[in-house]
């Protein structure tokens, strides 16, 4: 194709003899993706800057000739550009594409290239997959057996390095078995700020470590893990835990802030082993925080409730719902709700304050110091959520003052509080004593202790369903592992007490719930459950971008740039 350009902008690249139309400017490594090549890589990462230091993208590259003496373009008999070969390889990923570009992946120079590549890189690496914890994982393990020798010419002894080395409280190094790629290097300075890792000494004696005085100890830390194309970076918490092939993946969400963040919660057997991210370039591109890859570790915590109360005793959910369901029929309820809560758990408690008529809902609002990266100020996952489904009608307060003194007045005598200590929420235990009191919640808390009626609910893991992030993004999460035995999911608690109530059927799964809301609100017309994408849906947030949810932090509707690609 002699054109350059053409009306879409784009232009003709060739890989391996095949067309490609893609932008100028694109990394190579990139556009051979996109047709199913794959050029094989360790120091590469599509969210960071190019090093150019593993030498394993190695190809053979040609560009339109021109006349060295008039500058004219070099054309073949048919007229079509003369395409000249460089002599020796090029590193594709510092190579973007140009019109008429020539890639070539599989010649006999590409494949002596990157056997010679593996041949050093293996040169100094232990012998050590059966007990690595990267192992089903490795990069290393997956191109050495598709692009090496299949042999070893190295008969020296192997360089020792440091083993076991902690580089902070999360993450371990196993130096022996990097292969100097320095994404977690880039990974700090670039996308963290926080410019702590580096390499000392030269040649096949280069060793990662710690600048001094300096730990890496940023709440970002084990996205170095993450990036870590061997075993050299593990993460503390899973070292030696689980092989990855024995853990199934579930589509989860970061619960601790607004951001949303996508993750994918690792489990066998129903017990949980690790999260880690999951990409979605609208939102988080590839990280998280490590604060989030520990709230799996609540799961299991010894506060758990493990079953269900009446007036201190254990009780069944069956006896619990009664009472409960006796408790709200009375006058002068309250509803304090949760910003933790799920987009479907709001709606059915939306309904149940319907069901009751005047009944005054609240929810908490956390604040907490953000980091302009993925921890919002807002500590609440799904405070936009209980505004889109109407629980709310205006932004939560940090204390219940206005329940507080209705309390004291007299004049609110139940509340069924979910999710919530409302003593974290300025009210006294004396007020608690007032009141009789329905707590639907996880973990024990004094709130809990004071209760007339506890109902045993799931943990986020525990449970499916959707949450409203700061961009207003719609999002998923799904039932990872099941909850305790004598717990039930939140939703049918609900349904339950709103059933008992209304003596009618009400819905209790999320698919059912979404045939309701879809139906009945109109920025979720069209919207189900099953049919949301895995990357989310962006809300018309409107008529809500003026509200100051946090002081200070301000409503995004685009992703922010993490890091510069």
């Amino acid at each position: 194709m002699s054109e350059e350009t053409k009306d879409d902008g784009l232009i003709s690249i060739f890989i391996d003899d095949q067309e490609v139309r893609t932008k100028p400017g694109t990394n190579i490594i990139e556009v051979a993706k996109s047709i199913g090549v794959q050029i094989p890589h360790y120091c590469y990462h599509e969210k960071l800057s190019i090093s150019g230091n593993c030498r394993m993208c190695l190809v053979e590259m040609g560009l339109p000739g021109r006349d060295r003496a008039t500058g004219e373009a070099m054309l073949n008999p048919d007229g079509t550009p003369k395409i000249m070969f460089f002599p020796g390889p090029a590193i594709a990923c510092g190579t973007n594409a140009s019109p008429n570009m020539h890639i070539r992946t599989k010649t006999k120079m590409v494949t002596d290239a990157r056997e010679g590549v593996t041949e050093f890189l293996l040169a100094n690496h232990p012998l050590d997959c059966p007990i690595c914890d990267q192992a089903g994982e490795c990069t290393l393990q997956e191109q050495s057996a598709e692009h090496g020798k299949g042999y070893s010419r190295f008969i020296g002894e192997k360089n020792v390095k440091p083993k076991r080395t902690s580089l902070g409280p999360r993450v371990t190094l196993d130096d022996e078995r990097c292969v100097l790629c320095s994404r977690c290097i880039r990974f700090c300075e670039e996308v963290v700020k926080d410019d702590v890792l580096g390499f000392v000494d030269r040649g096949s004696y280069s060793t990662l470590t710690c600048y001094s005085g300096k730990k890496l100890e940023n709440n970002y830390s084990l996205n170095t893990v993450d990036l870590c194309p061997v075993g050299a970076l593990t993460s503390t918490d899973f070292r030696f835990k689980m092989r990855v092939w024995f853990l199934k993946t579930t589509q989860g969400i970061d619960a601790e802030t607004s951001v949303g963040c996508n993750t994918e919660v690792w489990s066998r057997e129903g017990k949980i082993y690790r999260i880690t991210p999951r990409q979605n370039d609208d939102v988080n591109d590839c990280w998280m925080p490590d604060s989030g890859r520990a709230l799996y570790q609540e799961v299991e915590a010894e506060n758990r409730l493990q079953t269900n109360f009446v007036d201190g005793k254990a009780a069944s959910i069956d006896i619990a719902l009664r009472e409960a369901s006796v408790l709200l029929a009375g006058n002068s309820v309250a509803i304090v709700g949760s910003g933790r809560s799920s987009v479907e758990e709001q709606y059915l408690l939306k309904e149940l304050a319907s069901a009751m008529g005047e009944v005054t809902v609240s929810l908490v609002s956390r604040i907490g110091e953000g980091d302009d990266l993925l921890i919002s100020k807002d500590r609440n996952p799904n405070v936009r959520g209980a505004l889109v489904t109407g629980l709310i009608s205006e932004l939560p307060k940090t204390e219940l003052s206005d329940l507080a003194k209705s309390i004291d007045a007299g004049s609110v005598k139940t509340v069924l509080v979910v999710n919530e200590d409302l003593t974290e929420a300025g009210l006294t235990t004396e007020q608690l004593a007032k009141v009789k009191l329905i707590v639907l919640g996880t973990h024990q808390s004094a709130t809990t202790d004071a209760a007339n009626v506890v109902l045993a609910g799931m943990s986020v893991f525990e449970k499916s369903g959707t949450f409203v992030n700061q961009q207003f993004r719609l999002q998923k999460f799904e039932k990872a592992v099941p909850g305790p035995k004598t717990a039930m999911d939140d939703l049918i608690i609900l349904a339950s007490l709103l059933a008992n109530l209304t003596n009618e059927k009400v819905v209790s799964t999320v698919d059912s719930i979404w045939d309701e809301l879809s139906s009945k609100n109109a920025l979720l017309e069209g919207l189900s459950y099953k049919s949301l994408p895995a990357s989310g849906q962006l809300l018309d947030a409107s008529s809500y971008e003026d509200l100051p949810f946090v002081e200070g932090e301000t409503l995004h509707y685009k992703p922010v740039a993490l890091a510069s690609t």
